[in-house]
């Protein structure tokens, strides 16, 4: 049987459990008086009930029972209700029983008959001491969602702490790259005429020789020799190309016709070696600020590296599509693809693993595009080839 007693000054929710129904009116009723809201149950299944339903700050729960025992039902409402304070009511009871009520849960121990002046003394004292350690109890929450919270910070700034080490790292090996470059216009300035002239003279000579020469190893080696005064001699001029030549940049330039453009200047060499040329062009892209000749010069070393990876018969392909306001373009070769001890280096001034290369065309390539806010890097590379991507900010 259910019962329920009302007030309008309750401050204290409390649930008795008492199967003597005039233990259960006569402490409700002195509660109430008090201050408390009070609900009554005879039996311990009606009381789980009330429990179940309001939550109760304080359970007076009777130890002796006809249908189970005290203990019982103490065990369970503490393990289903931490925060509910349970106060035990005996008639026969010992120290024993109360040291056993206390380890299992029991906040107090009242021995029938009881006063109303000290049963609501020590129901307050029980509702004080919750007060405090619920109020531990959520500070102990706080600190551990604090705790929680600072090591999320801890590990958020290690990893921004990393990123921009990173950053850092990557900006040093920028800023020695273009000491590098530098150093290679300043010298190249500087010592262009200084080499060209024993060249014009060894290249002058060596014709000379020439008329007069008639053994056939003679002129062979001769020969040899004026090929490679003019490759010193063109290497020479592109560099001082790249540190003399004046930039004419325009905002309207299209990245398909600057890459067919670099593509035509091959077409000898793509048709004696029966090389196919792929280009798929997703769209028609917008348009990017650069200057036209030096974006020419980027896929013009991107071709030559690809045709010099290739065999007779590979495939070059060029892929060029927008997203997020960005042109992206790949280009990818069918050759034997980059290996891991040197994918590091490759853009590196002067590092080559041609006999004949200078080591400049991938570094000028990158620097190019990042002096228009882009990027150059391997994408992917593989025994079956190698894809670089390149992306270009639109113009808008």
């Amino acid at each position: 049987m259910l019962t329920k007693s009302d007030s309008p000054e309750k401050k204290t929710s409390v649930v008795i459990i008492d199967d003597d129904r005039n233990i259960l009116d006569l402490t409700s009723l002195i509660l109430a008086k008090h201050g408390f809201q009070t609900y009554t149950a005879d039996c311990a299944c009606d009381g789980f009930e009330l429990i179940s339903r309001h939550t109760p700050d304080l359970v007076l729960l009777d130890y002796i029972m006809p249908e189970t025992d005290g203990l019982s039902v103490l065990r369970q409402v503490k393990s289903g209700f931490p925060d509910t304070y349970v106060v035990m009511l005996t008639g026969k009871g010992n120290e024993e029983v109360a040291v056993e009520l206390m380890k299992n849960g029991a906040s107090e121990y009242i021995v029938k008959p009881f006063n109303n002046r000290n049963l609501i003394e020590r129901l307050e004292n029980v509702l004080k001491i919750r007060k405090i350690e619920l109020h531990n109890r959520e500070l102990q929450k706080q600190k551990e969602h604090l705790l929680f919270e600072i090591e999320q910070w801890n590990l958020d700034l290690k990893k921004r702490v990393r990123e921009k080490s990173a950053a850092l790292q990557n900006a040093l090996e920028e800023i020695a790259r273009s000491e590098k470059l530098a150093a290679m216009g300043y010298l190249s300035a500087g010592v262009a005429h200084e080499i060209r002239n024993p060249l014009n003279s060894i290249a002058l000579f060596i014709q000379l020789m020439r008329q007069t020469a008639t053994e056939p190893d003679q002129l062979e080696y001769q020969a040899k020799i004026l090929k490679e005064v003019d490759r010193i001699d063109a290497i020479i001029r592109k560099l001082l190309d790249a540190s003399r030549r004046t930039r004419t940049i325009t905002s309207d330039i299209q990245i398909n016709q600057i890459i067919d453009t670099a593509i035509e200047a091959f077409s000898p060499q793509t048709d004696a070696r029966k090389i196919q040329v792929k280009r798929h062009y997703h769209c028609v892209p917008p348009p990017i600020t650069a200057d036209p000749a030096e974006l020419e010069q980027i896929f013009t070393n991107l071709f030559l590296n690809a045709l010099d990876a290739m065999s007779y018969g590979g495939c070059l392909a060029i892929e060029v599509f927008e997203n997020n306001n960005r042109v992206i373009i790949r280009v990818s070769d069918s050759g034997s693809g980059i290996t891991e001890d040197v994918l590091p280096s490759i853009f590196e001034p002067f590092f080559s693993t041609k006999n004949r290369g200078t080591g400049m065309g991938l570094p000028v390539a990158q620097r190019i595009a990042r002096m228009y806010e882009g990027s150059m890097e391997v994408e992917c590379t593989s025994p079956e080839g190698t894809t670089f991507r390149l992306e270009f900010p639109a113009f808008t």
